[in-house]
């Protein structure tokens, strides 16, 4: 077998929105640099996914040099949005976490808003250091993560996505396979191992970057969502259900905390430390 590699690096600026693939990445204390910054809000200014709207799978959103973003979407003229100034915060709630996040002026409301057919706003994570504590059951003092869902970064690997396809293809809904590894919309995506390896990762070096592996990420029904079409399917949920549970959750790669920052790039080797 060959020597894990890192063979695809992946940011989403916009939480839930589609994002882009870069050659490299910088590596900060929550995260890839730009990586899940800005967030919709409901009116009660609770987060917005594509729990609620799929159709965020089919809107794009690419960080500029600047810090700020330029979005895409079906049917709608791309639009430029710029870092806000931090005049004053509001509080958000991801999934239980109240965030005081910066809202953004301008017309990316009605943007979001017209392409949703539901009321949202959009908001910036302005001090990542500071704003939002790592879950206490798997953080270390001071750690912190911008508005993912549970971790700074999700390492998937191809190894396991062909084991995952192979049972899919054995299950009840064979059609829907084989699936892309953009239904669980990982930061990092490894090469070469065996399949379900990093089950049994504690520390993992990319390169000169030094991570701990925290937690099994639980999956949610957003990987059921064709990030082509915004349809959705029976899986992965159906075969991880049967395959893959982990207490009460169903999991599907790993969310890891680096421990230094520095910068990652496609075909770094990657080293189990622990």
């Amino acid at each position: 077998m060959a020597n894990p590699v890192l063979r695809s690096l992946h940011v989403h600026p916009v939480k839930s929105v589609a994002g882009y693939a870069p050659g490299e990445a910088a590596v900060e204390p929550w995260g890839l640099a730009g990586d899940r910054r800005w967030t919709l809000i409901d009116a009660s200014a609770k987060v917005v996914t594509q729990r609620q709207q799929p159709r965020l799978a089919l809107a794009r959103a690419e960080a500029l040099p600047d810090g700020g973003i330029r979005l895409t979407a079906p049917d709608r003229e791309a639009l430029t949005v710029a870092v806000p100034e931090p005049v004053g915060t509001i509080p958000v709630d991801v999934f239980g976490d109240k965030v005081e996040a910066v809202p953004v002026e301008g017309p990316v409301d009605d943007w979001f808003s017209g392409y949703l057919g539901a009321e949202v706003r959009l908001v910036h994570l302005d001090d990542p250091a500071t704003r939002r504590p790592f879950s206490p059951d798997y953080a270390l003092p001071g750690e912190t993560v911008h508005f993912g869902d549970s971790s700074p970064l999700l390492v998937t690997t191809f190894a396991s996505l062909d084991a995952l396809n192979s049972l899919i293809a054995q299950g009840d809904h064979p059609d829907e396979g084989p699936l892309p590894m953009n239904r669980f919309r990982p930061n990092v995506v490894v090469d070469g191992t065996a399949p379900w390896a990093e089950d049994e990762w504690k520390r993992i070096a990319i390169g000169e970057v030094t991570f701990r592996v925290a937690k099994p990420c639980g999956r949610c029904v957003i990987a059921t969502t064709d990030q082509r079409t915004a349809e959705r399917g029976k899986e992965p949920l159906r075969t991880l259900a049967r395959h893959r549970r982990l207490a009460d959750r169903v999991v599907f790669g790993q969310c890891v905390v680096p421990e230094r920052t520095g910068v990652i790039r496609i075909g770094d080797p990657v080293r189990v430390l622990d």
